[in-house]
């Protein structure tokens, strides 16, 4: 049974991480390198700074549960 829901937790989880990462704000992209936007420094605000560390969190928890995969199964 524990061999089964770790790997259900581990799908879960990645799939949150890359929502998580995917609702993030797009940067610049590649016009700053061709010198079309001039880049203006700014915090990151609300939902945005929620979503920053939900993908920081949902990374950590990805890793700890790949690598209690490794040693359990």
């Amino acid at each position: 049974m524990r061999q089964l829901i770790l790997p259900i937790i581990q799908i879960v989880l990645s799939i949150l991480l890359v929502i998580s990462i995917l609702f993030q704000q797009r940067g610049t992209g590649l016009g700053a390198t061709f010198g079309g936007e001039n880049t203006v420094f700014r915090t990151k605000r609300g939902i945005e700074k929620g979503l920053f560390y939900a993908s920081i969190g949902l990374s950590i928890l990805f890793f700890i549960t790949a690598i209690l995969n490794v040693f359990l199964a």
